[in-house]
Order: structure tokens, then C-alpha cells, then sequence
């Protein structure tokens, strides 16, 4: 017995692999891409890179203003996560199947979330700025609308991993509604909860960066000014200081979530 599930999952891990070969051949093949050309590219852009992207001596002048940039851009990511995160707690307690109130309002706030879930941050960037144009506003509303959609989704199958049985009981006591979700389901989907909430930041400071790009604010506007001067110098302090705040970033969230697991 066991050994015919072994041959079976060799079976399909074979068609697997085989189909993937096939498609990334057809991919190639349709698109016409030079695999050596691409290989060789590679190769010469981090040549390039190593010979100009690096900061020199005159670019260490900007770190002041692009440190108070990028910490706008740090101040926004936050701003706009925990602001969604408001909204996606009240979406996901209609939402979510152990606290929903109505089976159609529930349909509704799920397909609210799978709506704003599945549409990406560019396009919000992109539709937004036909409405306020290229400014500040508009970055926070794109993280802002981004953070909603991601974390509604999230906290809506959190909250559904609640066991039933402590909301049964506290509803078989005649506690309230308001009860049974402040003493039951949110401080069992706390944790899980506090640790979407972590991730969300992360992703959206290494999102504001593209953000910026578009809106022109930002961190992210530094970056393309710098680049498309062709001061490559300062564009690579600006990327530099980028890595370094994520990877710090995602350092403290995963003491966090540490602590809080």
C-alpha cells in the first residue's frame, strides 16, 4: 500500500515537471526570448553595477534629505496599515462565519474583501491619480486601499479558525454579542491577527517605494529623480537605505511575532 502512494506521487511529480518544462519551452519559444542573450545581459549588468551603482563621496551629502524621505515613506506604511486595519476588523467580524450576524451581509463582506484583495496596488496607485493627482494623499490611499483588501481577507479566515466551542458556550449563557467577540474570538485571533498586521507593514514600506514612484513622493520619488538624472551615485544610497530599513524592519517583526506565537 505504501508503496503504490509512493509511485503515485512520483507519477504526478513527474507530469508536473513535465508540464512545466513544456510551458516554460512554449513561453520561450512564443516570446521569442534569447536565453543566452538574457544569461549574457545578466552577466554585463552587474558588471555595470559594480563599476557605477555604488554612493561616493558627493552623494553622502543627500543622506540627510533622503533619510527624512524615508522616513515619511516608513511613517506613511504604518499610517496607512493600521488605519486599514480598522476597517478590515469590522469587515472580517461581518465576514467571517463564527461572527457574522447575517448570512447576506456575510456574502457581502466577503466579496468586498475578495474584490479589494485582488486588485493590485499599481492600479489603485494608477486610479487614484486621476482623482488627486500626483501627491501624498494619493500614495496613502493606494497603501491604504491595498492594506484594506489584503487584511480583511486575512482576518476574515483568522477569525474563522476560532473554535466554535467557546462561542457556543458563551452564547448558551445569554452573553451578548459584543461579549462573545471582546472575551471570545479577539483575543484568540489576537496573535495571528498582530502577526498579519507585522507582515503588512513590511510589504507596504517595500511597496511605497514603487508607490512613490508613480505619485512622486516619497522615498520612492527620490529614487527615480536620482536615476533618471543619472546620478547613479545617489540612486544607489537611496537603494542601499531601502534594503537596510526592510531588513531591520522585518528583523523587529519577527522578534514580535516571537514573543506574541
Amino acid at each position: 500500500m505504501q508503496s503504490d502512494i509512493f509511485a503515485k506521487r512520483k507519477k504526478d511529480s513527474l507530469i508536473f515537471f513535465s508540464l512545466l518544462i513544456v510551458v516554460t519551452v512554449g513561453s520561450v519559444v512564443i516570446t521569442q526570448y534569447d536565453v543566452s542573450k538574457g544569461f549574457t545581459s545578466l552577466l554585463k549588468a552587474f558588471i555595470w553595477g559594480g563599476s557605477n551603482f555604488y554612493p561616493d563621496g558627493k552623494s553622502l551629502t543627500i543622506l540627510p534629505d533622503v533619510l527624512r524621505k524615508l522616513w515619511d515613506t516608513i511613517l506613511m506604511s504604518i499610517a496607512a496599515t493600521t488605519v486599514a486595519t480598522v476597517f478590515a476588523t469590522l469587515l472580517a467580524l461581518v465576514g467571517s462565519r463564527t461572527t457574522r450576524m447575517n448570512r447576506v451581509f456575510s456574502l457581502v463582506a466577503r466579496g468586498i474583501a475578495s474584490l479589494f484583495r485582488n486588485i493590485p496596488l499599481v492600479a489603485w496607485a494608477m486610479v487614484l491619480m486621476l482623482a488627486f493627482s500626483q501627491s501624498s494623499i494619493t500614495g496613502y490611499l493606494a497603501l491604504f486601499l491595498g492594506s484594506f483588501g489584503f487584511l480583511s481577507r486575512a482576518f476574515i479566515e483568522t477569525i474563522d479558525e476560532v473554535s466554535n466551542d467557546s462561542v457556543e458556550a458563551l452564547s448558551a449563557t445569554g452573553a451578548s454579542y459584543s461579549h462573545i467577540i471582546f472575551q471570545s474570538v479577539l483575543p484568540s485571533s489576537l496573535p495571528q491577527m498582530i502577526s498579519w498586521i507585522l507582515f503588512m507593514i513590511d510589504t507596504n514600506i517595500r511597496d511605497a517605494t514603487l508607490v512613490g514612484l508613480l505619485t512622486g513622493t516619497g522615498i520612492g520619488f527620490s529614487f527615480d529623480l536620482y536615476y533618471k538624472s543619472f546620478n547613479f551615485h545617489a540612486a544607489s544610497l537611496v537603494v542601499i537605505l531601502i534594503v537596510i530599513t526592510v531588513i531591520l524592519i522585518e528583523m523587529v517583526s519577527n522578534t514580535i511575532r516571537r514573543v506574541i506565537m
